[in-house]
């Protein structure tokens, strides 16, 4: 029924000499060697010598320079070093003040966005100062162009004729103070509310003529700032500014 055992065909290979002697198995002898290649002795031998060269350099450079020479106490009378120079102190701006404003605050700005950093500088400037419930002479150079003119003057009568003026501009009895940053720090420093302790406390409500603009039309040309005369034709009126306004008389300082 089972058929007789029979030799088999397949001859096995002798493996006593080495356990990888299959061929599957053929290059894991050499990988497994501990012998190293004398190309790597020689790579790491010239890097010592790299680094020794280094060390070698450092060491003669740091004995050709000459040493510090220590600073001086703070108790000793010993002149300062002539390499350090002191900052001298700085000058004092001359000052610039508006005649007949000692009694309020004056600001120079623009209602208008066309530049919206002047703008947002302009608004915080003006909230800040009417939070102190003073009076406040706003001239908004946009509306009056003779505001401009007037700026102008005033810096060049106080020596600063040659400064790029930039809105705002603050003064507070009379004194200027400075711009947007300058006003904003002194308000945060506590400095700004001493300085204006001594003015006129009055109320802070909107004027009920010009609803807080301080300006208003002008009553001889309605605004146009145009007048008919006979025999003469259209000319320019001379009581208002040329966008035909004029400051309001009740909120006016």
């Amino acid at each position: 029924m089972w058929r007789p055992w029979a030799k088999s065909t397949v001859k096995i290979h002798d493996t006593s000499s080495s356990p990888f002697s299959f061929p599957t198995f053929k290059d894991i002898q050499s990988l497994c060697t501990e012998d190293h290649p004398s190309g790597q002795i020689k790579k790491s031998s010239s890097i010592f010598h790299r680094v020794r060269v280094a060390n070698t350099f450092l060491r003669s450079l740091s004995l050709s320079l000459p040493e510090p020479k220590p600073e001086p106490e703070p108790g000793n009378n010993a002149s300062p070093a002539p390499n350090k120079t002191t900052t001298p102190p700085l000058q004092q701006q001359p000052s610039i003040t508006i005649p007949g404003t000692d009694k309020r605050i004056v600001v120079y700005y623009t209602s208008l966005r066309v530049v919206r950093s002047t703008f947002e500088d302009c608004k915080i400037v003006l909230s800040i100062l009417r939070g102190f419930r003073v009076l406040i002479d706003e001239r908004d150079l946009s509306m009056d162009s003779s505001f401009l003119n007037e700026l102008n003057q005033i810096f060049s009568n106080g020596g600063d004729c040659g400064r790029n003026l930039t809105l705002p501009r603050v003064f507070v009895g009379g004194r200027y103070m400075g711009g947007a940053e300058e006003t904003t720090q002194l308000n945060e420093s506590g400095e700004l509310k001493k300085i204006i302790e001594g003015l006129p406390v009055v109320d802070s409500g909107v004027c009920e003529v010009c609803c807080g603009y301080r300006f208003i039309l002008c009553g001889q040309c309605n605004g146009s700032h145009k007048l008919y005369i006979q025999k003469a034709g259209f000319k320019s009126c001379t009581a208002c500014n040329e966008n035909g306004l004029i400051r309001c008389p009740s909120c006016a300082v």
